[in-house]
């Protein structure tokens, strides 16, 4: 049996997310609190596998308490429960970076929280992280100085991509991904990351301020540019295309794929259908097997695929999904890709 502390200022946010851990046979919810004080004055005497941390609170809020469980419980993974808002997505990844595992967002019908599909996606997150080993040490990088966020600018032929899949973990991991690639990189990076909309954009622009590339959230209609890494917009599948002697991204509606949207199985799939490109395919940490069917089909367009290695994974479920149906050529921690990547692109 696995023990949650629920930590939310809400009542009806302690019953609802209690009951819903406490569903699951494996977990139960050792004690609530009501403010981030008195969830750290209960971490001393408690057993405790995992905290669910509202990020808005008063006393005390939840990047502050997040900051204190972190001095005190350097191992103690911590899940954000944050609002569908712009503050709440940035706050969200502020909370990442200091140290959350991944988070959960509330609905903006509060009602809707204890649904089944939010249910299951709070039990299967809570699982995932609590038996998997959060330990990834991120290094930020220097302040990016210029970025053109528009498609008015001086086209260059790009002959080479790198796409790249995550999920929970995933911002971490792009951190220290994106902050070591080199400003003259001689190829175009695409990411999917699961995230909800809006959250996207908050991702992209502290990407952005740590990088020596352009880091943006993809737009319809853009052509790929080379040093630029585009993001998929949360509530949008991102697909390439050939267009006139061009790369175009389309963005596009429709259900989710692989149970997701954006999915990475879209994106690599579509990279896998272009020609005289030169493919690198990079599938990152996150729970679930998003990625392993469209990396398989990127592998066999020739592309040489790169897969996190379990040690550094926050959650070894994607890319040991691409990997036990052979789509992945090598698998490394994750401060050796960016070497990986330079290496074939020079190659």
């Amino acid at each position: 049996m696995k023990n949650i502390l629920v930590v939310d200022d809400s009542a009806f946010m302690r019953k609802i997310i209690t009951d819903i851990i406490e569903k699951d046979k494996e977990l139960n919810v050792i004690d609530t609190a009501r403010n981030g004080i008195e969830a750290i004055d209960k971490l001393e005497n408690l057993n405790v596998d995992l905290v669910t941390l509202d990020i808005e609170m008063p006393i005390l809020n939840g990047i502050e308490t997040l900051k204190k469980i972190k001095d005190k419980h350097k191992k103690l993974p911590v899940l954000m429960v944050s609002n569908l808002t712009k503050q709440g997505a940035e706050l969200t990844l502020k909370a990442l970076e200091i140290g959350a595992v991944d988070f959960i967002t509330k609905p903006n019908n509060i009602f809707k929280v204890n649904s089944e599909e939010k249910s299951k996606e709070i039990v299967n997150k809570i699982k995932a992280i609590i038996y998997s080993k959060p330990n990834i040490n991120i290094k930020l990088n220097k302040k990016n100085v210029c970025c053109q966020q528009n498609n008015v600018y001086k086209y260059n032929k790009v002959k080479n991509i790198v796409g790249i899949g995550c999920s929970t973990g995933g911002p971490r991991a792009l951190q220290e991904i994106i902050s070591q690639i080199n400003s003259n990189i001689n190829a175009a990076i695409l990411i999917v990351q699961h995230m909800p909309k809006g959250f996207t954009k908050s991702l992209a622009d502290r990407l952005n301020n740590i990088s020596n590339i352009c880091v943006k959230e993809a737009e319809n209609g853009e052509y790929l540019q080379n040093g630029y890494c585009y993001i998929a917009p949360g509530d949008k599948h991102l697909v390439v295309i050939n267009s006139n002697d061009k790369i175009e991204i389309r963005l596009k509606d429709g259900g989710p794929v692989s149970g997701h949207k954006p999915s990475v199985d879209k994106l690599i799939s579509s990279i896998a259908d272009l020609k005289d490109i030169k493919k690198i395919g990079v599938m990152l940490t996150g729970m679930g097997s998003d990625g392993a069917k469209g990396f398989k089909k990127l592998s066999e367009s020739g592309s040489y695929n790169i897969g996190q290695n379990e040690e550094t994974c926050i959650v070894y479920g994607m890319p040991k999904s691409a990997y036990k149906i052979g789509a992945i050529d090598i698998e490394l921690p994750l401060h050796n890709i960016v070497n990986e990547i330079e290496k074939k692109l020079e190659g």
